[in-house]
This record gives structure tokens, C-alpha cells and sequence, in this order.
């Protein structure tokens, strides 16, 4: 289901959690434990289950750029290029920069980039079910990972109201809880949640770590029941706020104190 009203082609997260639990994959070449290294196996089992289901509909970020740029190569140039998307927030979210497209063709594709917003994407009848990975090694207590930058959520709710788009996209967020086993690492457990479900003023952003949304996927609420505009409105809501608190407490920090030094 997608937005609140909307149906696509649906990907059954119950079915996908009962496939995934007690997979195993091999560890990292480089024998790494943490970060994009250490999830990227199951990444690509998770990616390798979905595509099995719908494989007609199912994309890596770059790899629906380049199904979508090469299927209209008579569109050149940014501009004509992301005219081809039907929403101006699933354009902002997917589509890349204006040189690098400008740049691609055919010869010249684009490829994977571990900053791309959807790890993987369902999209059928122009609605899309945009899909992010989690991992997490359940033997050790971690910080909450970064989910999505606070300020382009921001952009994207701006972008919602601004076009009156809101059944356009969803975003699902897929976790593995895993334990190294030999040199397996085990699937013990799965979360998903979805982040238009969360209570947008209870997201937790980390000024620190380049204004992050974080969140453990296994701890997200997903009580929220109103619609996707009301969720875009609070989610605004909650980033002024928190923003101009910010920004409030870095001018009493940094500009106040050396103000009178500035006075000739």
C-alpha cells in the first residue's frame, strides 16, 4: 500500500522477514564487522528476493536511472531528463546531480553510489516503494544509524506540499539483526518500518553528524495513523523548531561573546 490511499504492486515485508531470518551470508573480504561493508551481503540477498518477486519492477537507484534515461535517449540535458519523472519529490529523491547528468548516455552510465537514497525501489504505474537497508550486529550496543539527512526530509515535505503530490512514494526501511557465526554472519531477526508511520516530533536529529535523522528500525514508532500531508506539515514543524533552536544557541555561543570586539 502506498501513501494512504493509493495501491501498487506491494511488497509482502511479513513473507520477507519469515525468508530472511536464518539466512546467512559470507563476511566481508576484508573481514570487517561494521558499516556498509558488513550489511552489504544481505543487501544484495534482500535485493536478489524482492527481484525474484517483481523483476520487471524492481531497481537499484542508479541502475532505474539508467532503465529510465536509456528508454528516452531523445531527452538530453538535465532539464529534459527529469522532466521524464512524473513527481517533482520522487525526482528530487532519486535523480542526480545537474553535471552528472548532463554527462550520461548510454557509454557513459551512471553506477552504484553508497549516498543514494534508496538502497533499492519497487515502482510500478509511477509509484514507488523506495527501500532501505539496515544492519546491525546484535553482539555489540551501537549508536542509532544515520537514516536520512534532516534538511533534504525537510526539502522533500516542502516538495509535497509545494506539488500537492502525497501518494507518490513511500519509504520503507528494512533491518537485519545478524551474529557472526565461522565466518557467516547469521540473520537472528528482521524489523521494517515505515517512515511516514514514525511520529514525525519524535525523529531524533543529530546536529553533530551532519543533521541525521537516526533511529534503531527495531525501535521506530509506527503509530502515527494521519496523512501523508499531516505528516509532511509536523515533520516541518518539528525541523524549524529544532532549527532555529540551533540556530539560537550557536549565535549565544559563537557570534555574542566576540561581538564587542568588532566595534572600532
Amino acid at each position: 500500500v502506498l501513501g494512504r490511499n493509493n495501491k501498487m504492486i506491494s511488497v509482502n515485508y511479513d513473507q520477507l522477514k519469515q525468508d530472511i531470518i536464518g539466512k546467512d551470508v559470507p563476511m566481508h573480504p576484508s573481514g570487517t564487522l561494521s558499516g556498509h561493508a558488513a550489511g552489504e551481503p544481505f543487501d544484495k540477498l534482500i535485493y536478489e528476493n524482492i527481484k525474484s518477486k517483481f523483476p520487471n519492477n524492481t531497481f537499484r537507484q542508479y541502475e532505474y536511472l539508467n532503465y529510465l534515461y536509456s528508454n528516452n535517449t531523445d531527452k538530453v540535458g538535465t532539464q529534459a531528463r527529469q522532466s521524464l519523472f512524473d513527481s517533482p519529490t520522487v525526482m528530487f529523491l532519486l535523480s542526480r546531480g545537474k553535471k552528472v547528468t548532463d554527462d550520461w548516455s548510454v557509454d557513459n552510465l551512471f553506477e552504484e553510489k553508497q549516498n543514494d537514497t534508496a538502497d533499492m525501489l519497487v515502482t510500478d504505474n509511477g509509484l514507488f516503494d523506495i527501500i532501505d537497508i539496515k544492519t546491525r550486529n546484535l553482539s555489540k550496543k551501537a549508536q542509532p544509524p544515520n537514516i536520512i539527512s534532516s534538511f533534504k526530509l525537510a526539502q522533500v515535505c516542502a516538495k509535497m506540499i509545494d506539488n500537492s503530490e502525497f501518494e507518490a512514494f513511500t519509504i520503507n526501511y528494512f533491518e537485519v539483526g545478524w551474529l557472526l557465526k565461522g565466518d557467516r554472519l547469521v540473520c537472528q531477526d528482521t524489523y521494517v518500518a515505515n517512515l511516514f508511520k514514525a511520529n514525525p516530533c519524535e525523529l531524533y536529529i543529530n546536529w553533530a553528524a551532519a543533521m541525521q535523522v537516526q533511529f534503531q528500525v527495531s525501535g521506530l514508532d509506527q503509530s502515527f495513523n494521519g496523512t501523508m500531508e499531516e505528516w509532511a506539515r509536523e515533520y516541518l514543524k518539528h525541523f524549524v523548531m529544532h532549527a532555529r533552536r540551533r540556530s539560537n544557541d550557536m549565535i549565544k555561543k559563537f557570534v555574542t561573546p566576540f561581538e564587542k570586539y568588532l566595534i572600532n
